[in-house]
């Protein structure tokens, strides 16, 4: 038979006896204090007071509570970082050149042109909506790679340098253990021998191998096709991988082709994508690889009077597609409708590989997004100063917001993307309120992160080099206020875009060794419009490659003015200098050229060849020193 249970006052004593006899065995130390305040338990409820529960009561109870904290756990984790295999997990970031979000198959595209991408999809999260931040590869790289929106990096098209002080994700990578290593398909990426300088900071290898001499009349490789560079890529993975690795594999061959060319040239990107898939899944390193997949910008391909991109913010150009692989597959097959940007792809990275997310970094990690709110709608900036610096005309800002797409220019546009998915129709004349409400977001979004996008003018060069310009004749290099913005004013251009059209297309010739055809039509270019820094620029390089270095030496000389800044200019201004034997100013350019592209080859062989020729031997080997660093 049970024992009958005590009354309440028995059981009292005998807890207060067993409390007293407890406290002896405390050290002296811990004893509370007189003086010391103890908060009073709060006593059972009334109706509990006269019972004690049962043996298996307690354990049904303490199941219960165990039950619950391991459901909290499991609520915790879920809107936590996934957890990732063990270790720090490996990461491949794939970028596609100028490639469009209606080219591939997991987007809605039924031409068949990704299989490879769509198999990626399929293990992965799938963000439907994702925007660029410029139209254009060195800038929108670089927004990618730091987290921070083109007016905070301000690197340029020409020769402008990746920030020291820019948060920058291979650095942060490479600082918390991972080897990093870069395969690009272009010189564009080249930090050596492009317009890239700075990119290769925090990379233990960074694979360009151009070797693009400019400015001799001599057509040498500017690009690799995907193949080639995946080639290297698996290479330098089963190899040099060891430990946890990032790895960033940058597919140009989309760039600058069109029509049916250009479908073909998705494909090629797409086949090399599958080879390094293939490649890793053999080596079993794919199902714990945190893969991202994403285009830098798309192409306009004739849309909206565009032949290729640089100049427009539609979405032909914008939006790209975006994918993110996480280890085992989590939220495979996920699809984010919401808006989502390029700048929130390195805080994302960060994240999952469990590295802390700088403060300066101006995007957010995707990972809340697609694990809380997937619906989330967030506005999307982008701009393009390309029209200003290229052409002198009025630099553009979009905003997109809800289903509206606002483009800030001399002529305003709005656009309602979910009745005019082609953004056709220009709302802003007969809906005001709405083009007032958006502008206004756009304002103080400008207002929070700044709206100088271009440097002035002469930001980048120091006092001494505009008195070295202006003794050789350079006027107008008057800096600009720190801090001041481009005004949106001057020619739009929409009005304009034909012309530009024809600027790139004779760039493409020079760029290709065939400055005959490139020549004509920069004149008439010119003969309409005399400031415009990339056709004054053009036609210098096209009349050098003919070996007309002095009328190049004049049109080269009209683009610094326009352009102060230049690297690009700078450089084959010296080159051409050189060439007609006047090593006095070719050194003065030349120093400019190497001050921004510091690991430039070629600039520094001509600087050291001008020293020699003006018996500086001193600083020749200073610079000979330099390049075999």
């Amino acid at each position: 038979m049970h024992q009958p249970i005590p009354p309440f006052r028995t059981r009292l004593r005998s807890i207060r006896r067993l409390r007293k006899e407890s406290e002896k065995q405390i050290p002296r130390r811990l004893k509370p204090r007189r003086n010391d305040k103890i908060k009073k338990l709060v006593p059972f409820p009334k109706h509990t007071r006269n019972r004690v529960f049962p043996q298996p009561v307690r354990l049904l109870f303490m199941l219960w509570c165990a039950r619950l904290i391991f459901l909290g756990c499991l609520i915790l984790s879920f809107f936590s970082a996934p957890s990732l295999a063990a270790g720090k997990p490996n990461v491949i970031l794939i970028t596609l050149d100028s490639t469009r979000a209606d080219r591939m198959g997991f987007l809605g595209s039924r031409s068949g042109l990704t299989p490879n991408l769509d198999s990626v999809a399929r293990q992965g999260i799938i963000f439907e909506h994702a925007y660029a931040q410029a139209p254009l590869t060195i800038v929108s790289h670089a927004t990618i790679l730091s987290g921070t929106y083109p007016q905070t990096h301000q690197v340029s098209e020409l020769g402008s340098p990746l920030g020291a002080g820019l948060p920058y994700l291979p650095d942060l990578l490479h600082a918390h253990g991972y080897r990093t290593a870069a395969f690009v398909g272009s010189v564009l990426l080249d930090p050596r021998n492009g317009s890239a300088p700075g990119f290769d900071r925090g990379f233990d290898v960074y694979d360009a191998s151009f070797q693009q001499s400019k400015g001799d009349g001599g057509k040498q490789p500017v690009e690799r096709r995907g193949d080639q560079v995946v080639a290297r890529a698996t290479k330098w993975v089963s190899t040099d991988a060891h430990g946890p690795f990032f790895l960033w594999v940058h597919l140009y061959d989309a760039h600058a082709a069109y029509g049916s060319s250009y479908d073909r040239a998705v494909v090629a990107a797409d086949a090399a994508l599958g080879k390094l898939v293939a490649v890793l899944r053999a080596q079993k390193l794919f199902d714990d690889l945190i893969v991202v997949v994403a285009a830098d910008h798309g192409e306009s391909l004739g849309a909206h009077g565009e032949a290729m991109h640089g100049v427009f913010l539609y979405d032909e150009t914008i939006r790209v597609p975006l994918l993110l692989k996480l280890p085992q597959n989590q939220m495979a097959g996920k699809r984010i409708k919401g808006r989502v940007r390029l700048v929130d792809l390195a805080p994302t990275v960060l994240e999952v590989a469990g590295v802390p997310i700088p403060s300066q970094m101006q995007g957010q990690s995707l990972l809340r997004i697609a694990r809380t709110n997937p619906d989330a709608d967030q506005p999307a900036y982008a701009r393009s100063d390309f029209p200003q610096q290229a052409f002198g005309w009025s630099p553009l800002e979009s905003w997109r917001a809800g289903r509206y797409l606002y483009v800030r220019s001399p002529k305003p546009e709005l656009y309602d993307l979910s009745a005019d998915p082609g953004a056709k129709r220009n709302l802003a004349q007969t809906s005001k309120a709405i083009l007032a409400t958006l502008a206004s977001q756009l304002e103080s979004f400008d207002s929070h992160f700044g709206r100088q996008g271009s440097k002035p003018e002469t930001a980048g060069l120091s006092s001494t080099e505009v008195q070295k310009l202006a003794s050789l004749g350079y006027v107008g290099l008057q800096k600009t206020p720190s801090g001041a913005s481009p005004a949106v004013s001057g020619t739009d251009s929409k009005d304009t875009i034909a012309r530009a059209n024809e600027i790139l297309k004779a760039l493409l010739n020079v760029s290709e060794g065939r400055p005959e055809r490139a020549v004509p039509a920069l004149q008439q270019v010119l003969a309409a419009q005399a400031n415009m820094y990339l056709a004054q620029y053009g036609l210098g390089v096209a009349l050098a490659q003919q070996g007309q270095y002095a009328q190049a030496v004049e049109h080269l000389h009209k683009a610094i003015e326009l352009q102060p800044d230049s690297a690009w200019a700078h450089y084959e201004m010296g080159a051409s200098l050189v060439r007609i034997g006047d090593f006095k100013t070719a050194a003065i350019h030349l120093e400019l050229a190497s001050a921004r592209l510091p690991k430039f080859r070629d600039a520094r062989l001509l600087l050291a060849e001008s020293y020699e020729r003006l018996g500086k031997s001193k600083e020749a080997q200073i610079e000979q020193k330099k390049i075999s660093q």
